[in-house]
Formats: C-alpha cells, structure tokens, sequence
C-alpha cells in the first residue's frame, strides 16, 4: 500500500473548499513516516491524470499518489529533512506533460511589519501591497494577490487560469489582521480574476472583484484583471518639478469641468467614445486654446452604470476600461502636463454602490459600511456609506487618493459630497439617523477621516489642489486642520453660485429688487477658500442648460451669459465651468451622447465661446485677478448700492495694490450713458473688455478704447470716470501706466 500523510478530513476540507489554512497542508511539509524524517508534497490539482514532484537540485522525479480521486495528490521523499526546492510535472488525459511551480511551495510575502502598518492604518501606499502585482519569488515569475477579508474562513484566487474553480487556489491567511496573499507562479498581466469568499459565518460564498484592482473588464463583465501599472515611461518631470514650488493659492486656477465619455464623440453626437489618447490630443488641444489652466475629470474610477457618471464607484483603484488602459489614461495624464495643462479627478469617498462584486458585504459582514442603515446606506442614492472609523478602512481610502496622485500623477482631487458625510442627519428625517456620542449631528468620524486624509495627502503632495464639494455652511473647510479646519484647499462656493443663477434667471426690471443677489457672497467671500462653480450639476434633471436660464430674447439670453460669465471672472475666487457651458448650448447636458459642437457654426454661439477665451486670456495676464482671492486686500466695492439702476462696480487689487482693475456691470437692457464711478487714481484709463463686444455678438455700445479720469470726487474717491454702459454688460477697465 502507498504511503500517504494527509487525513482524510483534511483532504474534504480541500477538495469542498473549506480549509482556512490550506498552507499547512499544501505544499512540501516535514513528516515522520515510521520513526524517520521525510517530506511530504501534497497538491490539489483536478485537472489532470497523474502528478510528479520534481526535485530541482537533484532532478529526481517521485510520482504521486492520487489519494482521492477528485484530484488530491500527495509524494513522500523517505529519509530526508530537507525542504527543498521542486516543481510538479503534471499529465492530463490526453498524455499532454507540462511542469509548473506549486503556489504553496513559495514562503509569504507581506512582511510582519507590512501587516502591522496595515493593521494601525498607517500603510499609505497600500495599493503597492494589495491588490494583484507581477512579481518574482526568486527566479520565478507569477503574481501576487493580497486582499483583507478578516471574516471570511476561506479566500480563493479564481479565474480563467482555474476554471474559476475556489478550491484550486486559496489563499495564505495571514492571521488576526485579516489580510489574505498568494502568489500564483506562471501567471501575468491581462488575467482577470477575481476573489472567492467563504463567509465565516453561515458559510456563504461571494464572488467579489478586487478592492484595489489597478484594471478591470468593461461592463456588464466584473472580473479584476492583472495590470502593471510602472510599464508606463512618464515624460512630465519638467511639470511636477515646477508645480511642487508654485504658491498655488497665488496662481490662475481656470478649471474645465469634463465628461471624458460626452464631451465630443468619432463622427458625430452619437458616435463611439473618444479613447483616453484620443481625448488627450483632442482635449488639449481645445483647453489650449480656450485658456483654461486645468481639466476635471468626472469620476474615471471603474463604475458599473455609464447613467451614474462615475459617482457609484465600485473599482476605486481601477480607472474604467470604457476608454481604454491604465496605460492610456496615464498618457492622457502626462500629455497634459506636458502641455501645461492641470488634471483635477473627482473622487467619491462618501459611498459606494451595492452591487454584488462590490465592497458591500465583502467577506459576508459588513466589512467596509456600516450594519445600521441609519449610519451605513444613502437612503437617496441606494448606495451604502463608508465605516469612516475603522482603520483599515480609512487606510483603503487614504492610500486611494494618494494612488491617483502618486501613480496617475493627478494635480488634486475635487472630493464629492462632503456634506453628506460630515451631517449625520443628511437627508434624514427624525427617527432615521443616530446622533454622535454627544448627542449632536456631526459625524464625528467623518470629520476625523476627512482632516487625516488632508494632513496626509498635503505632507506628501504639499501643491495637490484638494477641492470641497460641501454645500453648507460647515466652518473652516478649506482652512488648516491645525487651527480646526477640514484642511481642504479649496471649497465650492455654491452659495454664490446659487445666487448668480437666482439673480441672472430673474427678468432684469425685477433685479433691482434682488440686489442682495449680486453682493451678498462678499460677507463670507474671505472665510473660505473659495472656487466659484457652474458645474454640472447645474444642467441635468430639468434644470435647463446655462443658456437656456437666461431671461429675454436670444439676443439678451447671450448678452446675459456673457456679463454672468464676466463678473464670475472678476469676482474673488478660482473658477469652473462645464463643457458646453462656454458656447451656449440649448439642451441640457446628456450623458449618453457628444456635446452640440455643430452650433459653433452659428455666430451667437461662436462669439460667446470667444469671450470665454478672452476671459480666461484676461484671468491669466491681470494679477489683480488671481494673485488675491482670499483676503479682504484683493477686493473692494466702489458701488454696490445702485439697486435702481441694477449696477455694481468694484476694484480688484494685486498683492501691491497699485494699479487696480475697474469692474463695472449694468445688468438691465437699458444703456446707461454718463454714469460716473470713483476712481482711485487720475489719469488715462484703458478699456481691457467689454461684454457687449461686436467680437462676442454684442452692439459695441462703450468707451472706444480709452477713458479719462476727471479730477472730480465721486464714492469717497478722488478721480472719477464718466461712462457709457451698454446693456446687459460688464466692463474692465485699468489705469495706463
């Protein structure tokens, strides 16, 4: 009889998938066989007829028994303590013999202190250590697979290489922290894979794609697949090297918002996507020349549903297949830079969707959100909300947004609804959230996380732009967390934004009585670091596009965007704008199709999109626009109390104070000739823009080129300009020097 060690209960445990620690069985193993030492080689391998163990050092080949006819094998060297190095040499039925290397022959590779880093929340590059990596164990090639699922009594690497099958490969557990490794030799990029999941309790099985997958298979298909991402040769170092220094704060911060998957679409509206390369030539290329220092990207994460727009993210390391590789995208990235465009991402910490290959419920608990619904589950989106105070939890997403920024070289990360997560009772009713231990609304671990991610993130990435979607009033966002902030570097300011619309949707003869409309931001513009932003959200769902917002006839509807569009330029604060938002198009934003580029070919359309350019040419050259956004010194009123006549004028100033912008807008149809403004200096005065421009499709109704001060006090001031005001419109002027 053929001597063999393994127990009979372990081979079941095997061969139905049940065994938690599959390395003390498989593998090569010291044994006592009849008093003397010797080693066992044991291997689940149901694909084939007959096995061997083949020793490297000494080419000695033992066959193996098949000890359950499923598959199970074992080989025993009598007389010997060595454990050494071999391989199996495996025959299927058709007498086909190939070697491989046994996965449970190679020791772990997660260092101890790796596991402790990970277990206090502390292993920021953690996406260099889970997920799936080519790797070499010695002289052998393969890839290492490392996931946490500290409930889970069993985890399988399943695929195409395994038929799928969760019995083949599971996974080494690496005790109380909860992390999971295998490496499987022989294998390389382009796998997909995903894990299986023996749930501890009431032994469930979950098939669940990996929480740090770099790459992924294109919807519907939710398989992980291999990717390495350092293959890529990034040629931005003159980027990073100059945007590590700037005083970003001081510098234009133009931002085109973007739908990578609508914005413009191969032969026509409703052609196929743009790739990533694509799109960066492209994209660039229009950027460029509309003078916007930054793109941002709707979430590019992997997301199941093209109708959520990236904001249901279930691949937070993997940016979507629909545009092509990991490798395209960072081009994308690296083509920007090398063009001096910024790349901003939007990145949703704040939840995640319940799909079934998803983080919810990953090893059969709730591992990454929260059990109570009260807590864990968007009751307005379906989708479920992080455990902002578990550990490893916290470390997931930390590492995260410091991966877009380490790996894809990103410039900063606009975070998405901050308000849902620092308020308890967002979007709640009473009865339906839990108060903190203080009895208050605050999220208190929310506001924890959000201010390490920031401390993190800044001492690291000192120059990253970390941008606040936060719709209340909450204080300190944008300040540093030392002094009690969240540490943001910038916040949406969408109470302005709120109150443009609200002023500028109004009919002009009823906007001397929404004057408030106009200044009220100025009471608050300095608290926060402030981006004022007509994005996205602001043309879908029957919100009507930019255009379409605007009172009167088409005439006044342009002349309307153009002064809105003019006043956001001068007005304290970095800006946004959405695609399409620059030329006027008629239809709301659609997702599913290109924008209407073909309305360029209409005057009113192309001339609005030239005073975009002029704006943002403007924005750019003047100092006073940019170089002091967020202190009192860079503003001041020279009129905002002119409600009668719905006109507004103040000064812009540089870091200096000499030599400030003029901004006035008269907001009616009515020209307004005459009207006198104090000026803080005499002199001859410059005319910088004009909305009303025949070059925008205005009437060029104005001041020729040049005004000159009159030594005439007006607005507590010494000088004055007399001037004409075209109709609905807003002017620059500066001093000649």
């Amino acid at each position: 009889m053929k001597k063999i060690t393994a127990t009979e209960v372990e081979v079941q445990q095997i061969l139905q998938g049940k065994h938690h620690d599959p390395f003390n069985l498989l593998g090569a193993h010291k044994v006592t066989l009849e008093g003397k030492p010797a080693v066992s080689v044991r291997a689940f391998l149901p694909h084939v007829v007959s096995a061997a163990v083949v020793s490297i050092a000494s080419d000695l080949v033992l066959e193996m028994v098949k000890v359950d006819p499923e598959g199970f094998f074992e080989g025993i060297f009598e007389e010997t303590e060595e454990i050494f190095v071999y391989s199996l040499r495996l025959t299927d039925e058709s007498g086909n013999t190939w070697d491989i290397w046994d996965p449970y022959s190679f020791w772990p590779v997660l260092s101890d202190f790796d596991i402790y880093l990970y277990s206090e929340g502390k292993l920021l590059e953690s996406y260099k250590h889970l997920g799936a990596h080519p790797w070499k164990c010695g002289n052998v090639s393969g890839v290492l697979f490392a996931v946490w699922a500290p409930n889970a009594s069993r985890v399988s690497v399943v695929g195409d290489f395994n038929s799928w099958d969760g019995r083949r490969h599971p996974m080494r557990s690496r005790g109380l922290s909860g992390l999971w490794e295998l490496f499987v030799p022989d294998l390389a990029d382009g796998e997909k894979y995903k894990y299986e999941i023996l749930s501890r309790h009431g032994n469930e099985l979950y098939l669940k794609a990996d929480p740090q997958a770099f790459y992924s298979e294109m919807r519907p298909q939710t398989a992980s697949i291999v990717y390495d991402l350092d293959r890529y040769v990034w040629e931005d170092a003159e980027w990073v090297s100059s945007h590590s220094k700037e005083g970003f704060l001081r510098q234009p911060i133009s931002i085109y918002e973007v739908h990578a998957g609508s914005w413009r679409r191969k032969g026509g509206r409703t052609g196929p996507w743009l790739s990533y390369r694509e799109l960066a030539h492209e994209l660039v290329a229009y950027v460029k020349d509309m003078g916007f220092t930054h793109v941002e990207l709707m979430p590019v994460s992997e997301h199941p549903l093209d109708q959520s727009w990236g904001y249901q993210t279930t691949g937070y390391y993997s940016v979507t297949s629909r545009f092509g590789t990991p490798s395209d995208f960072q081009y994308f990235v690296d083509f920007c830079h090398r063009n001096g465009i910024g790349v901003i991402v939007d990145w949703v910490p704040a939840h995640f969707p319940m799909d079934e290959h998803g983080l919810r419920y990953f090893d059969g608990t709730h591992l990454y959100e929260h059990s109570d619904p009260r807590k864990g589950e968007h009751q307005d989106w379906g989708t479920a909300i992080f455990n902002f105070g578990r550990t490893e939890v916290r470390n997931f997403l930390i590492s995260n947004a410091l991966f877009w920024l380490e790996k894809y070289h990103v410039d900063g990360l606009r975070v998405d609804a901050v308000a849902s997560m620092i308020y308890l009772d967002y979007s709640r009713l009473p009865g339906e959230w839990i108060p903190n231990r203080y009895g208050g609304n605050e999220n208190l671990e929310a506001i924890s996380f959000l201010r390490e991610l920031n401390i993190v993130v800044h001492g690291r990435h000192p120059n990253a732009l970390m941008i606040a979607e936060e719709s209340t009033s909450w204080p300190g966002v944008s300040r540093p967390v030392h002094l009690g902030g969240l540490g943001f570097t910038l916040k949406w300011n969408m109470g302005w934004m709120h109150d443009m619309l609200s002023y500028f949707s109004k009919d002009p003869i009823h906007r001397k009585f929404h004057q408030s409309n106009l200044t009220f931001a100025l009471l608050y513009a300095f608290t926060e670091n402030f981006a004022l932003v007509f994005s996205h959200d602001e043309v879908v769902h029957m919100k009507g596009s930019m255009i379409s917002k605007m009172p009167g006839d088409d005439w006044q509807k342009f002349a309307n965007l153009r002064a809105l569009y003019a006043y956001m330029y001068a007005f304290p604060g970095k800006k946004l704008l959405f695609m399409g938002d620059e030329f006027g198009q008629w239809s709301e934003w659609n997702s599913e199709c290109g924008l209407d580029w073909n309305l360029l070919q209409y005057d009113p359309h192309r001339k609005l999109q030239a005073c975009v350019r002029d704006l943002n040419r403007l924005y750019r050259e003047l100092p006073q626009f940019h170089t002091v956004d967020f202190h009192y010194s860079g503003f001041e009123w020279i009129d905002f109390a002119d409600s009668d006549h719905s006109i507004a004028s103040f000064l812009r100033n540089a870091a200096d104070y000499q030599n400030s912008v003029i901004v006035v807008g008269n907001f009616t149809p009515v020209p307004r000739t005459g009207y006198r403004i104090g000026v803080p200096r005499g002199g001859l005065y410059k005319v910088l823009f004009n909305s009303d421009s025949e070059a925008y499709g205005g009437g060029n109704m104005g001041n020729g080129h040049t005004v000159q001060a009159e030594p005439i006090g007006c607005q507590g001031r010494p000088y004055s300009l007399n001037l004409t005001l075209p109709p609905l419109a807003v002017l620059y002027l500066q001093a000649e020097t």
